[in-house]
């Protein structure tokens, strides 16, 4: 049993919370397995807060802790909201744990700490302490007063330390706010009149008071601390919010305030910093100090560290404007990473915002689903990672699992009186000077009420402190027992058992043991459920309302034993208790049958299914009496009564399986069924729809027991299946039935089966048959059966013309089988011959073809006329079974007119073909004439399909290729008859080339030139076979030039394989040079690929020839390719002139390696196409070659000034984006709050900074912010800077770079009455511009702001330019398109331009 409520301390709830959390958290949203072992590091990661010194309550003062359960403060939970309806639960009696709601008890344990709460009564009463206004736990529990004191609790909820004095309190006004550090050693109070002390929790010593952390006249609403134990922030009544920073300098105690948040831009009204425990502290994201705000209108998550950054805001939407906004951090594991998330509201609807570090550093924000309840929250609190507790403006807590968002638990909280924060919200301790929407607010404000720690909230009353914790799993079950609400406990025990319940406290180990303890403790609930059932059992009133009573308890002990599978407690103990009382025995067997049916419960004992039967039949349910026989066990029984019962009510199915399973007897019930329907069907008489099922049931039952299978469910026993089958045999071919009359006629059971469905009894033997193998005795019985079947319906005229063709179908099929052994008259072929060759449809062909070829090849053809049998076959276009005709009559070449005719096996007469022509067995004269049909019809298998037509030839009429060519009429056919006999990498397989005479290669050659001219020249280099002489003349003729240069490039004529294809390239020059320059592309592309082909062959041949040989190949392409140049003139032909000379300097490139560069110069200049000595033609070739060995002089001084005109630009930029005009935020000092406009006198000089603030320079003076001398740069911004922690003026020289607001162009103007910006002394200020170099925020800035070419673009620019052509073809950096800046390796640093506001 569980321990006592009171006996439980704050710590050890929050530890079995925190590692039973993990395991109930969904799968479906955290993607992580269950905790099968004791804590792991990731369930004691998930510790919501640190508890090295935890807040036991274990003293004998624990002893006056009040229990205040969920249902004894009348309070009611969804679990318990219809657990009076009775009606409800019996529409549900049957499956009572699968249709009833979700049932969670009682979640939450409240008790009252009667020991802090009669301290605080008493300090009020004695030493004037004043009402509790505030409240925090941490290891200790601290509650402020109204009259300004702290009363500091320990674990025994003793009083240790009292804090301040009423004197104090009547300066300070009440306490507003307190809060605990980390390691509960600092406890900071904030005060109804702004100020703030800090305490020391060891020994009660004031560290601490801070008065001017804020503007004064102000309440503090919230004083936190961060993880860093330096570092608080507090946000005050006029909306703004401050970071507290608190040093020790030479032994004093120092406190900076820096502002992070402004009221004049809206007003905050409730701050939560994020607080990991030790375990996280290595957490990523720790290291920015998250802080949560929420304002009137928006949520805002901001980094303190290292620098200030706000991260996201996101704004209410519509909201009541009195809702009090709500924010509250937790650690939860989602895609098995753990990250805080934080839980915000306005209303009632909450958001959650999961926080993550990216890898790049950043903060990303993921939305999730959001939670709305019809209420109006006052308070938001995590209980652990799963599970939140909320409360409403009527006082009443929400317990919610925020997976599945079910409501878990309902308290009234009304008895707390929980204290309210109105009057801080007011500030009505500094006159009430706060704005109307934060005042209305503050009316449902109680923030500094309601406080968690360690898996435990603490309420404040004005009387009394209350706590709430989860309750262990056994706890629940207990606490609805006590209220004997046992089918609740027992709905919630199975889902503990099933791990599907929420916020599940106290489970551990792996899930076997797990479920073996909840399944000890339901038994448990079944006992104590069961005596309760016939305790509580009305003993006078009506039988309805016993029945009820029964019918609403006694499924749920059925349901559960079945579900934990105990059958042994439900039939022995549970049974034997309900059996003393009538009623309670009925509706126990009762219940039992949907359980036999759904085959949850299979068997039963022997007394209690004799009672169960007995109870139905006496009540006359036999639809359930026969229900259930067919799925039980039922050698136990009577079977003699039961058979008779079965038979007296038509309880067939139950009377089949009796009669099978309880006494192996298969042939009695088929008796009594044919009593039924056979007179019927005799008389001629159509039968009622009863008799209709009976018929059914009686062939699918003997369909059953043919097939080995029992009837209705299950499968024979395999020593009885053969027995089985000859029983049913004997019985269908029996000649008279049992008792027959005279009038009788022969074979009952067939002819009766026939009349009632002859094409589904027929069927039901087909599928017999097809188990008959080598059972001598079942082919026997089967060829009886076949002779009984045509006995009865050949000689009958009973039957229809549609049943005898069922019949002939049915035979057709049977003696078709290959292992046939059945005996049909030969005039049953006849008919079945005509049935399938004429047909009233031809709808059906292809199955009539193959039935028929089916029984022909199972040897039926013997009993037919062949000759009638062809003239059939051919007249219905049967061309398979002509085959097997003339194949039987050894006319092998009438069959391939078969295929042919057939255009669903045209492709296979190949195969066909090459079978008889290949395989032994064929005699000389039926290859021969398979071979002359074959060859008479080649030119139809060469339009089927040439390359199996090739493949036939190459093996069978290799000789008669040249006549087989004549015969093809069409020359395309001829070309692809030779491509796929000549070409081994065409067809199917591969293959040898046929080796045919060089009249057909040649005459391949030709076809190929004018159907594939791109395949002549591949064709050429494969074949061997062809002269060289005829083939050149062919490719000659039809003008393929490559052909033609490879060709006598093999029969060794370099030089003509030269000039054909330095013609070729010729002719495609001159092509381009008379081609429109709009045109240009197309010429252009045949040109090259003419100069590859040649330059290819002079690569070839260069190295085999002599010098003099070389040149006289590489010099005539040269000119070629030199000479269209001259006639290239205009700007016109300015692209294809360039295109030429880069084809002409490939031409130069290539020759270098075998033509001497000084001969090749040479020859250009004593070549007479360039006369006069002149070099103006050869310029450019000449200059492109050496242009090489300028490039990297040029790309050297190009780049140096490229980055020097880059730099200038950016720096003049940055010198003119610091040196702008600045807007001021406000028309008013920040230091004196008085209009400079507005001043009484007209000589005032203003100071704005960067930041947007504006001072008086006698105010900045005043403040010790002037500077020493005349310079501006001495000037710091007053308010930026005490925000930074109290850093003076050096401080914030010198570290500039963390202070965001100083100054980077600090401008000193004069009134606007004065109208000039000058100093008195009438010298002109300009403005000073600093570059800091410690800002590396600056360069993303410069970078977002420049936009100029990139050094790629230009260096490519560059790549293209001649000779001189250096830096004065660079344009100047122009924005708009990239930057030299944007290469990431380039690290330059930069102060950042001013702050521009929005």
């Amino acid at each position: 049993m569980s321990e006592s409520p009171d006996a439980h301390s704050l710590v050890s709830a929050s530890s079995q919370l925190n590692l039973m959390d993990i395991d109930a958290i969904d799968d479906k949203e955290f993607d992580i397995p269950q905790v099968d072992t004791p804590p792991t590091l990731e369930s004691i990661l998930n510790e919501p807060e640190d508890e090295e010194e935890p807040f036991i309550l274990e003293d004998t003062c624990l002893l006056n802790a009040e229990n205040m359960d969920a249902h004894s403060c009348e309070t009611s939970s969804l679990a318990s909201s219809d657990s009076g309806d009775r009606t409800h639960m019996k529409s549900r009696r049957r499956r009572p744990v699968e249709s009833s709601g979700t049932v969670h008890g009682s979640v939450l344990r409240h008790s009252a700490l009667k020991g802090i709460s009669a301290q605080i009564i008493s300090a009020a009463d004695k030493v004037d302490a004043g009402l509790p206004t505030a409240i925090t736990v941490s290891s200790v529990i601290a509650v402020g007063t109204s009259h300004g004191l702290a009363l500091v609790f320990d674990r025994s909820q003793a009083l240790r330390l009292c804090l301040g004095s009423t004197a104090v309190g009547a300066q300070y006004g009440a306490v507003s706010a307190l809060s605990i550090n980390h390691a509960c050693t600092r406890l900071l109070c904030g005060f109804a009149k702004g100020q703030i002390t800090m305490w020391d929790l060891a020994n009660g010593k004031l560290l601490r008071t801070i008065t001017e952390a804020h503007p004064p006249g102000t309440a503090i609403l919230h004083v936190k601390f961060t993880d860093d134990p330096t570092l608080a922030v507090c946000n005050d009544s006029g909306g703004s919010v401050f970071e507290l920073s608190f040093r020790r300098i030479m032994g004093v105690r120092t406190c900076d305030s820096r502002c992070l948040f402004s009221g004049s831009k809206g007003e905050v009204c409730c701050i939560e910093p994020l607080h990991s425990s030790t375990e996280l502290k290595d957490h990523p994201i720790t290291q920015y100090s998250l802080l949560a705000m929420a304002s009137l209108t928006k949520i805002l998550v901001i980094g303190l560290k290292p620098s200030l950054k706000v991260w996201m805001t996101f704004p209410y939407g519509k909201t009541d404007p009195a809702s009090v906004p709500q924010l509250a951090w937790q650690f939860v594991v989602m895609q098995k990473a753990m990250n805080p998330m934080l839980a915000f509201c306005r209303g009632d609807t909450i958001h959650f915002l999961l926080v993550k570090k990216e890898e790049s550093g950043a903060i990303h924000v993921i939305k999730q689903r959001q939670l709305h309840l019809n209420c109006d929250l006052i308070s938001l609190t995590w209980i652990n990672s799963r599970t939140l507790v909320l409360m409403d403006s009527g006082e009443k807590l929400h317990v919610v699992d925020r997976g599945s968002q079910e409501v878990l638990e309902n308290l009234d909280m009304a008895e707390v009186q929980l204290v309210y924060n109105s009057s801080h919200f007011k500030s009505l301790a500094t006159g009430g000077n706060v704005s109307q929407a934060l005042a209305l607010v503050g009316e449902k404000a109680c923030y500094q009420s309601v406080c968690s720690h360690g898996g435990q909230i603490v309420y404040l009353g004005t009387k009394s402190v209350h706590i709430m914790s989860l309750r262990n799993w056994r706890e629940r079950v207990d606490e609805l027992l006590k209220q004997e609400r046992f089918v609740e406990a027992l709905s919630l025990a199975w889902s503990f058992h099933e791990g599907t319940a929420k916020a599940v406290v106290g489970l551990f180990g792996d899930p076997a043991k797990r479920k073996g303890v909840v399944a000890d403790k339901m038994v448990e609930i079944l006992f104590q459920y069961a005596e309760r059932s016939l305790k509580k059992c009305p003993e006078h009133g009506k039988i309805q309302v016993m029945e009820q009573h029964f019918q609403d308890m006694v499924p749920v002990m059925v349901d559960y034993c079945l579900l934990l599978q105990r059958t042994d407690v439900l039939f022995s103990q549970i049974y034997g208790r309900l059996v003393e009382n009538s009623i309670s025995r009925a509706v126990f067997l009762e219940s039992l049958e949907p359980y036999i049916l759904s085959e949850r419960l299979g068997s039963l004992t022997a007394p209690v299914m004799r009672d169960l039967l007995a109870h139905l039949q006496d009540n006359g349910m036999m639809d359930s009496v026969e229900n259930c026989l067919v799925h039980m066990d039922v050698t136990s029984l009577d079977i003699q009564q039961v058979v008779q019962m079965c038979w007296e009510n038509q309880l067939y199915d139950a009377m089949i399986y009796v009669f099978n399973r309880g006494m192996n007897d298969y042939i009695s019930p088929m008796e009594r069924l044919f009593q039924v329907i056979g007179p019927q069907l005799r008389e001629g008489r159509s039968l009622a729809d009863e008799q209709v099922i009976m018929g059914n049931k009686l062939l699918v039952y003997i369909s059953c027991s043919l097939a080995g299978r029992a009837y209705p469910l299950g499968d024979i026993a395999e020593d009885l299946v053969s027995l089985v089958k000859n029983q049913v045999f004997e019985f269908l071919i029996r000649l008279h039935s049992v008792d027959a009359p005279p009038e009788e006629e022969v074979y009952p059971h067939i002819r009766t089966l026939l009349h009632f469905d002859t094409r589904e009894f027929l069927n039901v033997l087909a599928l017999t048959f097809e188990d008959f193998k080598n059972d001598k005795q079942a082919l026997e019985y089967q060829q009886r059966i076949v002779d009984i079947l045509l006995k009865v319906m050949v000689e009958n005229s009973d039957f229809t013309p549609s049943q005898v063709g069922c019949l002939f179908t049915f035979l057709a099929r049977q003696l078709a089988k290959p292992d046939n052994t059945l005996f049909v008259n030969r005039k049953l072929f006849d008919q079945v011959l005509e049935f399938l060759c004429s047909p009233d449809d031809d709808s059906r062909h292809t199955e009539r073809q193959q039935v028929l070829l089916e029984l022909l090849q199972a040897g039926g053809i013997v009993q037919f006329d062949e000759g009638r049998l062809l003239s059939l076959a051919e007249k219905a276009e049967f061309y398979q079974v002509c085959e097997l005709m003339y194949e039987k009559r050894h006319l092998y070449d009438k069959i391939i007119c078969c295929y042919l005719k057939d255009p669903l096996r045209r492709e296979e007469i190949f195969n066909y073909i090459h079978n008889i022509l290949s395989i032994p067995g064929y005699g000389p004269e039926e290859k021969q004439s398979v071979w002359d049909k074959a060859l008479e019809h080649m030119q139809v298998l060469v339009a089927i399909d040439a390359a199996k037509a090739a493949d036939l030839v190459l093996t069978h009429f290799s000789d008669e290729v040249q006549p087989i060519i004549d015969k093809l009429e069409d020359n395309f056919m001829v070309f692809q008859f030779l491509k796929c006999l000549l070409d081994p990498r065409e067809g199917p397989h591969p293959r040898a080339v046929l080796r045919l005479s060089p009249d057909l290669h040649e005459l391949h050659v030709g076809l190929l030139c004018r159907f594939s001219p791109c395949q002549v020249t591949n064709f050429l280099r494969v074949s061997q076979d062809y002269r060289l002489e005829e083939a050149i003349q062919i490719t000659e003729q039809h003008r393929l030039h490559q052909a033609t240069a490879y060709l006598l490039e093999k029969k060794g004529d370099i030089h003509g394989a030269f000039q054909v294809l330095l013609q070729t390239l010729k002719d495609k020059l001159i092509l381009l040079t008379q081609e429109s320059h709009e045109e240009e592309e197309v010429p252009l592309q045949r040109v090259e690929a003419a100069l590859g082909d040649i330059i290819a062959l002079c690569h070839r041949s260069s190295l085999s020839l002599s010098q003099q040989q070389r040149e006289a190949l590489w010099f005539p392409l040269l000119e070629a390719m030199m000479s269209p140049q001259k006639l290239l003139k205009g700007p016109t032909w300015r692209d294809t002139s360039e295109s030429l000379k880069e084809l002409t300097m490939q031409v130069l490139n290539s020759m270098t390696s075998f033509i001497a560069l000084p001969a090749i110069i040479q020859r250009i200049l004593q070549d007479p196409v360039y006369g006069k000595g002149k070099l103006a033609e050869i310029q450019g070739l000449i200059l492109g070659m050496l242009d090489t060995f300028n490039y990297e002089q040029t790309l050297l001084q190009t780049t140096s000034s490229l980055l020097n005109q880059d730099l200038h630009w950016s720096l003049s930029h940055l010198r003119a984006a610091v040196s702008r005009g600045l807007r001021p935020r406000q028309d008013y000092c920040s230091i004196c709050v008085q209009q400079y406009r507005r001043g009484p006198e007209a000589q005032d000089q203003i100071i704005i900074f960067s930041c947007g603030h504006l001072y008086h320079c006698q105010c900045l003076q005043n403040k010790d912010c002037g500077m020493s001398g005349e310079r501006l740069h001495g000037w710091s911004c007053y308010k930026c800077t005490s925000s930074q922690g109290g850093r003076g003026r050096e401080g914030s020289a010198m570290d500039s770079g963390r202070c965001r607001s100083t100054s980077l162009a600090q401008t000193k103007v004069t009134s606007a009455l004065r109208g000039s910006w000058a100093d008195p002394s009438g010298r002109k200020l300009f403005p000073d511009a600093t570059l800091d170099t410690q800002q590396s925020q600056s360069w993303e800035q410069l970078r977002c702001i420049y936009r100029g070419p990139s050094r790629l673009a230009i260096l490519t620019e560059l790549s293209r330019c001649h000779g001189t052509e250096k830096v004065g073809l660079l344009s100047p950096p122009q924005p708009g398109s990239g930057s030299v800046f944007h290469r990431e390796s380039l690290q330059l640093k930069l102060s950042p331009p001013p702050l521009v506001e929005e």
